[in-house]
């Protein structure tokens, strides 16, 4: 066994939890990876992970090798990197992951760019609006909406997207515009059940904020199916303005309660701390975060 093989394959399976997602992610089989494993434990003479048939997890000893042979092995990426800075700039595979919508409609393109800029990298890009950890799922870097619950992981701010109610202008015709937010409970309106706390809108200027319990004929877990439930005049909509901003522009859609701002949640990078120095993701998150504002940047009059 190759000794930095076996660091690779010590990190990927400490991160993934799995000798057979470890196995998917290197393109090994599974019995290679317990194999090389083992053989790093003999050189060792140490107990790195403690094995079940269903799971792994880290000895102390294993804990604290990985958080430094993560470190060198993204140095040795690193100084790999300068070597072949005449060949491209970046090289290597960033496994990520982003919710569904966002991902098809942002993350994905930018990729793209980033992609024409350094043809030596790779992506794995897992787009899910389910909650996935990144060492569950052996990912490199999250892009996730929303105020993140206190952990050990990094998180860098890229941009910021605001909630708009919005409704066909026939649904409006028919049933009037809300005039203040507590108008809601008038109207049917359609849920996103992706959302925390989804039956409840929450206003948060003029001051002070508002919550309003909210009800309708369709719920569902998709904001684009909420934003398409509300083009085709089902009721009123509470959409990402990423998602709504060009239907608006259109007119297919109106933006209602424009003088009540509804939630605005930050669009975050989520990371690993042991992953900060890997210069292909601090490259990519650089880039994501100049890239993405411009991109995102909606006014609350389109």
């Amino acid at each position: 066994m190759d000794r930095i093989d076996g660091m690779k394959t010590f990190v990927a399976a400490a991160e993934a939890g799995s000798f057979t997602t470890a196995a998917e992610r290197l393109s090994i089989s599974k019995k290679l990876v317990s194999k090389y494993i083992g053989q790093l434990e003999d050189q060792l003479k140490v107990r790195l992970m403690h094995r079940t048939t269903r799971r792994i997890s880290l000895t102390v000893e294993g804990q604290a090798y990985y958080e430094r042979i993560a470190r060198i092995l993204d140095e040795i990426d690193a100084l790999e990197t300068d070597i072949h800075q005449g060949k491209s700039s970046l090289r290597g595979l960033v496994r990520l992951s982003a919710p569904a919508t966002f991902g098809e409609m942002y993350v994905q393109p930018l990729l793209r760019d980033f992609g024409h800029r350094h043809p030596d990298m790779q992506f794995d890009l897992h787009l899910s609006d389910q909650f996935i950890g990144l060492t569950e799922g052996g990912f490199d870097l999250a892009i996730r909406i929303g105020a993140m619950e206190s952990s050990n992981l990094i998180v860098r701010k890229l941009a910021s997207t605001r909630l708009w109610v919005v409704a066909a202008p026939a649904y409006v015709a028919t049933n009037g515009t809300p005039n203040v937010p507590a108008d809601l409970v008038q109207h049917s309106c359609i849920i996103d059940a992706n959302m925390r706390n989804a039956d409840t809108w929450i206003f948060g200027a003029p001051s002070p904020s508002q919550a309003v319990v909210v009800s309708g004929r369709f719920k569902v877990n998709s904001g684009r199916a909420a934003r398409d439930l509300a083009i085709a005049g089902e009721g009123l909509a509470l959409c990402p303005d990423y998602i709504v901003a060009e239907a608006v522009r259109d007119g297919r859609l109106q933006h209602v309660l424009k003088d009540y701002r509804a939630t605005e949640k930050p669009i975050q990078a989520v990371y690993p701390t042991v992953r900060y120095q890997s210069s292909r993701i601090r490259a990519l998150i650089d880039f994501l975060s100049a890239e993405l504002p411009k991109l995102t940047n909606f006014t609350e009059n389109d």
